[in-house]
């Protein structure tokens, strides 16, 4: 039985106040965990018109106040912004709010355009550089572990400390996060939805054969972010995709903005190109019944060898969304 989890990025909708996709997001990881997901994830993007979650400790602290088992993470946290200390510092109080709960997934691109991210951290490529550097120093800092013998901050302790401590993960689309992964011996996500499945297998493959065993993660643990929608009906999930590939077609040439709602793009003047982009799209699509969605998320953790799927869904109405995580967890119970 393959375990299913959630990641939103409190998206952008046409005719939705920006604050209210912040709000929504609170909401869906409640009504997730009624659902029995097992965790519930949210993504750092930053100068955004679609994605308009920029701040995921911060909501990661209202998601603990609103619930009381599902796991909260990041999906994640773009280090080369920060330093490490004040990462470990915020994810040990998240920790003590949501005990035993929390998970710290890392990323290493900018979630942003480049001016967006210097304006983040002027010193953002040069401490991109020290990722792995920065990695293990953030490891040992929210773990409560001493640093490596003779760093200048091995004084330095990230408070508050308790019995629990956050579950880091590494997040990529690339060969490095892998190897980083393997190399600290931590789990390690695949953003399947942004590389549409490519160099997921190869990715897994130098993730576990290079995979150096940890104390908390003996084996290596993996799972993959994907894309995925379901509706009462195939008719149904076929009209709430095309916000989504009306979206995608549009962020191809350099425009993006908020989700449109299906109607509002029915009668779309697309030309022949962006036809034939849509049905390629559509074709590539895990969409359908709950049933439909359900299967092919198991055909997809069979592919690659994992127990896990993370689920991403955009639609412009909150109600749609809210149906398809309802469908696809009640198809996976009657299974």
């Amino acid at each position: 039985m393959v375990d299913l989890s959630v990641l939103d990025q409190s998206t952008a909708a046409v005719g939705v106040p920006e604050p209210q996709a912040i709000r929504d997001t609170v909401e869906l990881a409640r009504y997730c965990e009624e659902l029995g997901y097992k965790r519930f994830w949210v993504s750092e993007h930053h100068n955004h018109p679609t994605i308009l979650g920029t701040a995921p400790e911060i909501l990661m602290a209202a998601i603990a106040q609103a619930t009381d088992r599902i796991r909260i993470g990041s999906a994640g946290v773009m280090l080369p912004h920060y330093a490490p200390l004040k990462v470990a510092e915020q994810f040990r109080v998240l920790d003590a709010l949501a005990p035993g709960r929390i998970d710290l997934g890392l990323g290493r691109a900018p979630g942003s355009d480049g001016k967006t991210a210097f304006a983040l951290n002027p010193n953002a490529n040069e401490d991109a550089e020290h990722f792995p550097a920065n990695v293990r120093d953030l490891m040992a800092w929210v773990s409560g572990a001493p640093l490596l013998d003779g760093h200048p901050f091995g004084s330095i302790v990230a408070k508050p400390m308790s019995e629990t401590s956050p579950e880091m993960w590494m997040l990529g689309t690339s060969d490095y996060g892998a190897q980083v992964a393997a190399h600290f011996g931590i789990p390690y996500c695949f953003a399947h939805f942004i590389t549409d499945g490519k160099g997921v297998e190869r990715a897994f493959r130098i993730y576990r054969d290079t995979y150096n065993p940890s104390e908390r993660f003996p084996e290596p643990i993996a799972n993959v972010c994907v894309w995925a929608l379901a509706a009462e009906t195939d008719d149904d999930a076929e009209r709430l995709f095309t916000s989504r590939a009306h979206w995608k077609v549009r962020r191809e040439q350099g425009d993006l903005r908020a989700i449109e709602a299906p109607d509002a793009i029915s009668d779309f003047p697309y030309s022949d190109a962006e036809k034939a982009r849509i049905a390629e799209l559509r074709a590539g699509a895990i969409i359908g019944t709950g049933k439909s969605v359900h299967e092919q998320l198991g055909n997809l953790a069979a592919q690659y060898g994992i127990d896990e799927v993370v689920v991403l869904t955009w639609t412009h109405a909150q109600d749609d969304r809210h149906n398809s995580y309802r469908l696809l967890a009640e198809a996976k119970a009657a299974a």
